[in-house]
């Protein structure tokens, strides 16, 4: 008789292989024709919200990882939360103005200057739109949820509107003005820079010592004494109005081959090996406190100007010669201090980077072209001690990628000092995975200056501001708000399109416009006010969604960047935070943990890999990542990934396989009546149910993912499963031991999919269609199972059990490999109890738990080895082979060969 059809062997339709390239897409059709993402919402309406408020990508370029790492990761965490009972409303977005775009149409042959503003500007929506086309297929591709046919755009007009509103709300506060102080400016891109469009970059630059003769000392310093200042921007010079010191350093004037310097006192040695004077013939004649020298004028050693030395607390004894080179149109600290002394602002470069006219000879010059000549000047006129090379880390526009400079120009800004203390307060709120990233963002805006809203392009929100006929802007919070309802209706077109009288209020006079002669500002707002503004544009203006949101989540560079422009102005509008909690992400590296670049050919391209290997593994694999770091990503790191997938989908093969004739309804047992083993796994497959829920609400994805592999690898296809197929194959469909085991073996199906499904989410649906019994339409329309308590002595007895059953296992290795046995059915297994419990508390036969024939427990077991807790000893079974179930039995009927097969087995297949 061919005992084979006599046993209960999986069946299921679901497939080893997961053909995930061909089946994702169907199945994503499936779910649009469904509606599933809507019917996901009703299902938890009325519930309590949980808002993701999605962070804008940029309209422009192909997906990349670092794309897919962070929409991948908001899907978790709005399918976790779904899947908890939040009411999960998801609205994706994207930053749609800015130079890129400007410089992508160029790059495509659009000429700008043959057609108008208004023209320009419908092709970079039309572009954009293009973009965003590309990229929205490229993240339904991957899985992710939400309301892709009705996403936020910054250049729709009812956003443009919400953010002039935002604009206005600050004006009424007093926090917008204009003014003239240097900036962060990109000769290239000819426009303004934030922070945050800024990268740092090696830049060699010229490092030169530049000697200042007093003009008058002010009865303190004698006239013809050098001041010596050092500086790597030889450029800025003929911009020096002052040299600064600091009012508590000491300063010491020394005579060196004829000539009279001061430089700070706990510098002159560094000073002297620097421009290689020769300090045995230093003399040292006076001794300053930088008190003593404010008020003190300079020559300037270029032109005919005086040079007046000022006090300033950002004078330090870090490097250079303790007096700063103090250019107010060139930098900050210069800017500040030129203020407190009355001192211009003078800025002779051009938006191209060029000397204006101020400059004098140098005028026509561009600004790095000009270091060369400048020194050179310097040296002719005697000033110049010392000329270096150095390499340093330096400020570049992050489009363009060349260096940018600080340049004071006319530009319109946002006081960050009005609202400081109320963004600091709001930031101790905010909740932190990461306490390090509040400190971090603490101490940015604690160090942040004013920010700088306009930008010299077309292509974005105009700044609505209008001037009158003497030049005086006009502030005014009704203005804005009439501006914003004309291009909540018209669209922000309308700017370049009208007549500035035709924008304001009908009959609007003002003081600056006698004759009502009015124009218009033709900067642009700064793209990250754009962004910066989606809590009005979005969370504040569709109904299903709330303000503040519950989590901002981006890249760790968002932290000086979107992060930072909605706080402001949410805080500043609000009066409080965008988000209750702040979330990050670090970059995606290639597997040497290298940044990708098409150079290097380490790029890799999500639609490649989902056309390879389908969406599914790309999700496994940023579960894989500690995405809180820099995460790296190669082809043999997707591989690894892939094999993992592998593993997790035969397990739930095995496990639809051997539940195909089990109803719930009818056969389930009752926790109480399941054999004990079976409470063990019950109980620990609880304890992992337990984890893993905890870790998505601590968004520790990566945990988890180690943590699932550990319970498939070790506690199922080591155990569990392992020794349950003889269970499932051998004994009668009804048997209660295998009804036992099958009632548990459903419980960690249905469950391990529905805490998986977040993640993913594909086969998870599978999954659920090749599950007997389920109820629902969809996997992603379950809740996630319940936690339950957990039975910590039980599960302690049994780890104690695996213990000894290591030691079984590698006495049956070493037998294998001695060829006393081929397979373990073919042992004989002798042991000793161990020493901290008893084998006789573990109720169940002990030969199925080692898959072996025979086992005996004993005092001592002679000839035995011993292990880390106990003896073993491994023969050959005694008896004779089964011939159904392959175990050896000692049974009169098989021995004698009066049958073929175990009693056991005997019994089985007669009742069939």
């Amino acid at each position: 008789m061919d005992y084979k059809d006599t046993l209960l062997m999986p069946k299921t339709a679901f497939k080893m292989r997961g053909g995930l390239v061909n089946k994702e897409p169907k199945m994503q059709q499936h779910w649009e024709d469904i509606d599933l993402y809507n019917k996901k919402l009703e299902l938890n309406k009325g519930n309590t919200p949980f808002v993701l408020h999605d962070g804008p990508p940029y309209a422009n370029g192909n997906l990349h990882m670092g794309h897919a790492l962070n929409k991948i990761i908001k899907d978790f965490i709005n399918r976790n939360k779904q899947m908890q009972g939040y009411y999960t409303p998801y609205v994706p977005g994207w930053d749609t103005h800015g130079l890129p775009i400007e410089q992508a149409l160029t790059n495509k042959g659009v000429d700008r200057k043959s057609m108008t503003i208004e023209e320009f500007r419908n092709k970079c929506i039309e572009f954009a739109n293009s973009q965003i086309d590309i990229q929205r297929d490229g993240f339904k591709r991957m899985g992710i949820d939400g309301e892709w046919d009705n996403p936020y755009l910054t250049y729709k007009p009812e956003f443009e509107a919400s953010q002039v509103r935002v604009l206005k709300d600050m004006v009424s506060k007093g926090l917008i003005y204009k003014g003239k102080k240097p900036i962060y400016w990109s000769p290239t891109s000819e426009s303004s820079l934030a922070e945050a469009e800024l990268e740092y970059q090696d830049k060699k630059s010229p490092s030169i010592y530049v000697s200042f003769k007093v003009k008058d000392g002010k009865d303190t310093v004698d006239a013809g004494v050098n001041f010596v200042i050092w500086t790597t921007t030889p450029w800025t010079i003929p911009s020096n109005l002052a040299l600064a010191v600091h009012k508590n350093l000491n300063y010491v004037q020394f005579n060196y081959d004829g000539e009279e310097y001061i430089v700070a006192e706990d510098l002159l040695d560094t000073f002297a090996e620097e421009v290689e004077f020769d300090k045995e013939q230093i003399t040292r004649t006076k001794e300053f406190k930088g008190s003593e020298l404010e008020y003190i004028t300079a020559s300037h050693p270029l032109f005919d100007r005086e040079s007046l030395v000022v006090l300033g607390d950002h004078v330090t004894t870090e490097a250079g010669t303790g007096v700063v080179h103090t250019a107010p149109g060139h930098g900050d600290d210069d800017f500040k201090v030129g203020q407190q002394y009355g001192l211009d602002v003078l800025s002779p470069v051009d938006h191209k980077g060029v000397f204006t006219d101020e400059a004098g000879k140098y005028e026509g010059l561009f600004y790095d072209d000009a270091n060369k000549v400048i020194s050179e000047d310097l040296k002719e006129a005697g000033a110049l001690l010392k000329l270096s090379f150095y390499t340093h880390s330096y400020p570049h526009d992050w489009r363009t990628k060349k260096p940018v400079i600080f340049r004071a120009t006319p530009q319109w800004f946002a006081s960050i000092e009005g609202v400081r203390e109320d963004i600091l307060n709001s930031l101790m709120e905010t909740k932190f995975q990461v306490e390090w990233n509040r400190k971090r963002m603490y101490n940015m805006i604690k160090n942040r200056g004013d920010w700088v809203i306009s930008r010299q392009r077309v292509w974005g929100v105009p700044l609505p501001f209008f001037y009158g006929e003497n030049g005086e802007e006009i502030i005014d919070a009704d203005v804005l708000e009439h501006v914003a309802t004309l291009f909540e209706e018209h669209g922000s077109n309308i700017w370049f399109e009208w007549d500035a009288k035709d924008l304001l209020p009908e009959g609007f006079t003002h003081e600056s416009a006698p004759n009502g002669v009015f124009t218009k500002e033709t900067d642009i707002m700064d793209v990250w006010f754009d962004s910066g503004s989606t809590h009005r544009g979005v969370l504040d203006y569709r109904e299903n969604l709330t303000y503040p949101a519950d989590l901002y989540f981006e890249g760790s560079d968002q932290y000086r960047g979107w992060f930072n422009s909605s706080l402001i102005t949410s805080v500043a509008t609000k009066g409080h935070s965008p988000y209750k909690e702040l979330l990050s992400h670090g970059f995606v590296m290639d597997g040497q943990g290298k940044k990708m670049s098409k150079s290097l050919g380490n790029v890799i391209l999500p639609t490649k890999v989902m056309q390879q290997m389908g969406a599914d593994i790309i999700r496994l694999w940023v579960m894989s990542s500690d995405f809180q770091e820099d995460v790296r990503v190669s082809d043999d790191i997707l591989k690894q990934v892939s094999e993992v997938y592998r593993k997790i989908r035969n397990t739930f093969r095995f496990l639809l396989g051997n539940v195909n004739d089990f109803n719930p309804a009818e056969n389930n047992v009752a926790y109480e009546d399941l054999y004990e083993v079976d409470k063990y796994m019950y109980n620990r497959f609880n304890e992992l149910k337990t984890f893993m829920l905890d870790a998505y609400d601590r968004y520790d994805y990566v945990t988890m993912y180690q943590t699932v592999q550990n319970f498939i690898n070790v506690d199922l296809s080591n155990f569990y499963l392992d020794y349950g197929k003889d269970i499932l194959y051998i004994e009668a469909e009804d048997a209660p031991i295998r009804r036992s085991l099958q009632t548990v073996l459903y419980k960690i199906l249905k469950e391990l999919n529905l805490v998986l499904a977040p993640v993913l989410v594909h086969t998870a649906e599978e999954i659920y269609e090749h599950t007997p019994h389920t109820e629902k339409e969809s996997v992603h329309l379950e809740h996630f199972p319940e936690r339950e308590e957990t039975d910590a002595a039980l599960i302690d007895k049994w780890q104690k059990f695996m213990m000894v059953r290591d030691d079984v296992y590698k006495a049956l290795e070493s037998a294998r490999n001695e060829k006393t046995i081929g397979k373990s059915l073919d042992a004989k297994v002798t042991l000793t109890q161990p020493l901290d419990f008893n084998l006789d508390d573990i109720r169940g036969n002990l030969e199925q738990f080692f898959i072996v024939s025979q086992v005996e427990v004993a005092d001592s077991v002679e000839g035995g080895t011993e292990y880390e807790v106990v003896t073993v000893k491994v023969e050959h079974a005694d008896g004779e082979r089964c011939d159904r179930c392959w175990n050896y039995s000692t049974a009169d009927s098989i021995v004698n060969g009066e049958d073929d097969i175990c009693p056991r087995c005997r019994e089985v297949v007669d009742a069939k």
